[in-house]
């Protein structure tokens, strides 16, 4: 089975079984709405814990979350340092022009005139827009891409390949 990270959870909260998770996942209120089923794993063990959303909130920069089977601050301290998953068949269909991360990790960014930029590592997301960190393939520092479509012209998901237009300073010196 193949198993997609939607968040992790730091510690908790209250006294009621309440937990702060930390989302990985863009979203959101669709991954950690109430009757939802998540998969709770340590340290990239293979043993899931099948737990039900009971509740979700906004709290800062964290969701708090209480599930169906925590019905204690004792049981709740045992998911301390857990990642919350889900399976790939709970992922969703996306709009044109969207991909979900892990489609963009590892793609090969090239400048729309066939230069290679490098590899893309990792994917911050800031705000308004994604930024793709791209591994310089000469070496040197990481080049910061933004998601956005002056940018990004072309992403072929079969092929691993991404076509962007580089922007005055947006090369590192």
């Amino acid at each position: 089975m193949e198993w997609f990270n939607v968040g992790n959870i730091v510690n908790t909260h209250g006294v009621k079984g309440e937990v702060r998770v930390l989302a990985t996942t863009d979203f959101s209120e669709e991954r950690f709405k109430e009757g939802n089923i998540l998969y709770a794993s340590k340290n990239g063990a293979d043993e899931h814990r099948r737990l039900t959303v009971r509740s979700s909130r906004q709290h800062k920069q964290f969701i708090l979350l209480t599930f169906n089977e925590i019905p204690s601050l004792t049981e709740a301290e045992a998911l301390k340092g857990a990642t919350l998953q889900i399976e790939k068949t709970e992922l969703g269909e996306l709009d044109e022009g969207e991909y979900y991360h892990y489609e963009i990790i590892d793609c090969i960014v090239y400048t729309d005139e066939g230069e290679k930029l490098g590899r893309v590592k990792e994917i911050l997301t800031p705000g308004a827009n994604d930024v793709w960190v791209v591994q310089a393939a000469a070496g040197g520092r990481d080049i910061l891409l933004p998601y956005i479509e002056d940018v990004v012209k072309e992403v072929n998901i079969n092929e691993k390949k991404i076509i962007a237009h580089v922007l005055e300073g947006l090369l590192p010196e």
